[in-house]
């Protein structure tokens, strides 16, 4: 695995230098370095709070310490339901108790049994090989924004019904500019903790990287992705003392007025609501349609599944139906709409309550693991790492679980987590 590893990041560090040195970039980063000195010396950037600002926000230890814990997934979930206009059927409390227990399990206690000894042993990671492929996998992202815009002859931006042309094949490769992106600000992250660059210079970097992911993400009329950026820049920051608590409680209220806002004007737009609808209607009619879909989907499952794992198997490149298409037919026979079955949704057609129970005590033993070693090393890979698989986990409460490169991206994580577990107890 090693000799695997040391080719790879041999290919991406040669890829890396080749285009750094390319007439292109060092005009891009010269300008960069340029527009990073005016705004590190710039005389309105003094005008912005400062750390202590809303002060009384870091006597809140839960807010302080535990604002990205595992268990926000359970908060936001519940939530989530709790928007809904109806209730959930007698079966579904029973499955959703089942699951918000488990994934308890799973994140807060079975964590505490491991890495307790020896945490020093995780892998390492080179700064230079993680920024290396971060770079790799973002060019590799851009290149196919640009096969995605010429196949479907515009902008879905500023064409919105060509928005539906745009092929999967090409456009999930565009999806990869934030595991990029945040392999790339990990790299800036430990480049601040070993006082390379100042508070001030990666905190602008760190706001490049979000105009870039909001550039190519917004200019393909997708949404969801481009929270998932927010999100990772987020907690990556947090948990790096680039950003302060008071930014994060702000910036997430700033968020959610924007998610009503956008859908208010946007069901005006359509007609679908009046302007005497309540704003947070769009919220609570998406949550209660999925909520519904949940239902049919407890309904069908059962205790013990009825799909057994076919529903994840569509994920797999190739396979005639993608999962959310499987929940269209499973619950209404419509094969060409893509429906969210949430967090659970899959875990309960795929192998009932006993595949909720499962999934979710895994689910949460994953982010309870990945919680403890960022807590502990406070390394800036691991950092990286569990705010990439928190924040697809937190967009899953709704979409699911069920895309290939965020399937990727969770192996990948057990993967590491696997290995440093056996390192610790040698």
């Amino acid at each position: 695995m090693s000799i695997i590893y040391s080719t790879f990041t041999s290919i991406t560090n040669k890829i890396n230098d080749e285009f750094h040195k390319s007439f292109l970039f060092t005009v891009v980063f010269s300008i960069l370095e340029f527009v990073e000195n005016q705004w590190v010396n710039s005389y309105f950037k003094k005008l912005y709070p400062n750390e202590d600002f809303l002060n009384f926000l870091n006597k809140n230890r839960i807010l302080k310490y535990h604002i990205f814990n595992p268990l926000i997934v359970l908060f936001l979930f519940a939530l989530f339901l709790l928007l809904s206009i109806n209730s959930p059927s007698a079966s579904l409390t029973i499955t959703l108790i089942i699951g918000f227990l488990s994934f308890f399990i799973g994140s807060a206690i079975l964590p505490r049994y491991i890495l307790n000894n020896n945490v020093e042993n995780v892998i390492k990671f080179d700064k230079n090989d993680i920024y290396s492929i971060g770079f790799c996998i973002v060019l590799i992202s851009i290149a196919f924004f640009f096969v995605s815009v010429a196949t479907v002859g515009g902008i879905p931006l500023l064409k919105p019904s060509i928005r539906y042309l745009l092929k999967p094949m090409f456009t999930m490769p565009v999806f990869l500019i934030i595991p990029g992106t945040c392999l790339i600000a990990s790299a800036y992250l430990k480049d601040y903790q070993n006082k390379t660059i100042t508070r001030s210079q990666v905190r602008f970097r760190f706001l490049f990287l979000l105009a870039m992911n909001c550039t190519f993400l917004l200019l393909l009329g997708y949404r969801t992705p481009l929270l998932a950026a927010f999100l990772v820049l987020i907690i990556i920051g947090f948990y790096g003392n680039i950003i302060s608590l008071w930014e994060v409680v702000v910036g997430a209220i700033l968020g959610v007025g924007a998610i009503i806002g956008i859908g208010y004007y946007r069901s005006l737009g359509e007609l679908t609501i009046t302007s005497s609808t309540s704003p947070i209607y769009t919220l609570q009619s998406r949550a209660d349609f999925t909520l519904h879909v949940l239902n049919l989907l407890d309904f069908i499952g059962g205790n013990f599944g009825v799909t057994h794992g076919k529903l994840l198997a569509g994920a797999i490149p190739g396979s005639d139906l993608g999962p959310r298409m499987m929940v269209g037919k499973l619950i209404a026979w419509r094969t060409e709409v893509t429906v969210t079955p949430t967090l659970i949704g899959q875990m309960v057609a795929d192998f009932g309550k006993v595949g909720v129970a499962i999934g979710m005590c895994f689910l949460g033993f994953i982010l309870g693991v990945g919680f403890k070693v960022m807590r502990i090393t406070q390394n800036y890979f691991y950092i990286g790492i569990y705010s990439l698989i928190l924040t697809y986990t937190i967009l899953g409460i709704e979409t699911g679980i069920l895309d290939i490169q965020v399937l990727l991206y969770f192996a990948i994580a057990i993967f590491i987590y696997l290995i440093s577990i056996v390192k610790s107890k040698n």
